[in-house]
């Protein structure tokens, strides 16, 4: 009877641990199961960075700092001043280009001028050609009547019927025409010679004038590349963003696309998540996304797939795997995915590049 009695707080001791653990045991399956559940629907990865455009700003020419419109970390909106270099040296070699080119068309201007005097002067004398032309048609038909009556005087004399004087009158009004015919041909080759030497004029005139006009066009092409130097000489911002890295002093001699500062454009930010190779085959782009990040325990970021990359991390690496070597170890591969940020999200710039993220892919 003692024995009995003295048995039951054991029992029920037994009773209580009993429940205990299989409550226990219950509640951690359901707890299994809901995780299990979970992990279904949802594939994390703690392997994920902020990334996001990053400009370099540099300037195009080389030259001593003047002046520097900015400080780190500085909002900056696309378009605005950021350096501005010393310009006197461009501005001069602007000057001495567009005095060159000045110069130039003012050559060309006396070049159009012979151009123009040359061809008055070669139909001055095409007309004078044509004049002697004249001439000598006319001088060729007084000379031939002329040979008419001195034969026709001949024939008179020896028959007597005209004088001996007029005989002569005869002979002597054809010597004199047939000089007039022979200077109204000289006369015609002058004119042809001079209409002939004028156009060679002409032509070496054209000539020199495409050629002043081709060191116009050089001349031209100099100015506008000094004018854009010196436009150069003020560096702008490429994009909105953040003012990072500044390298520069005033006073500071640089060179020509030597990096000056960055600008971290956080409009345009997205998320880069390398998830195992296990498991991007339930990932597909539009997939909704929570991402949470350590700089804001408790906040939850809304975000989507964007695009898979098209080979693992290991392969765009600077150095490789290389397996043909015989040792080779199977390595879990990492794929980068890339996760954009809703709009609010970007706005708020609230997130950095570089920062570490925990996404988390919502499987439907």
């Amino acid at each position: 009877m003692d024995q009995a009695v003295d048995n039951t707080p054991d029992n029920n001791k037994k009773k209580i641990a009993l429940t205990v653990l299989t409550i226990v045991i219950v509640i951690g399956g359901l707890v299994t199961i809901l995780y299990l559940r979970y992990k279904a629907h949802h594939i994390s990865t703690d392997d994920a960075f902020v990334e996001g455009k990053i400009h370099t700003v540099s300037a195009k020419v080389s030259g001593t700092v003047k002046t520097i419109h900015v400080t780190d970390n500085q909002f900056v909106k696309e378009g605005q001043l950021l350096v501005e270099l010393d310009d006197s040296d461009y501005v001069l070699r602007l000057k001495e280009t567009e005095a060159a080119l000045a110069a130039e068309k003012a050559k060309a201007g006396e070049a159009d001028s012979k151009l123009d005097t040359a061809k008055g002067q070669l139909s001055e004398h095409d007309a004078k050609t044509a004049i002697a032309k004249a001439n000598v048609a006319l001088s060729e038909a007084n000379l031939k009547q002329a040979q008419l009556d001195i034969k026709r005087a001949e024939n008179l004399y020896k028959d007597e019927a005209i004088s001996k004087e007029k005989y002569e009158k005869t002979q002597t009004s054809y010597s004199v025409l047939t000089a007039a015919k022979n200077s109204a041909m000289e006369q015609l080759r002058q004119a042809e010679l001079a209409f002939k030497t004028q156009r060679s004029v002409i032509k070496q005139t054209e000539a020199m004038q495409i050629s002043q006009l081709s060191a116009i066009k050089q001349k031209e092409a100099l100015s506008e590349e000094a004018a854009l130097n010196l436009s150069y000489t003020k560096v702008y911002a490429p994009a909105s963003g953040y003012i990072n890295k500044k390298s520069v002093e005033t006073g500071n001699r640089i060179q020509a696309g030597q990096p000056l500062m960055a600008i971290v454009a956080l409009d345009d930010i997205w998320v880069v998540a390398n998830y195992k190779e296990t498991q991007v085959s339930k990932i597909h782009p539009g997939q909704k996304v929570e991402i949470s990040v350590d700089a804001y325990p408790g906040k939850k970021f809304n975000a989507a797939v964007d695009s898979i990359m098209a080979g693992t991390g290991a392969v765009f690496s600077l150095f490789p795997p290389e397996n043909a070597s015989g040792h080779y170890v199977k390595v879990l591969q990492r794929i980068p995915v890339k996760i954009v940020l809703d709009n609010t999200t970007v706005k708020e710039h609230v997130l950095r590049v570089g920062m570490s993220v925990v996404p988390t892919v919502i499987v439907e």
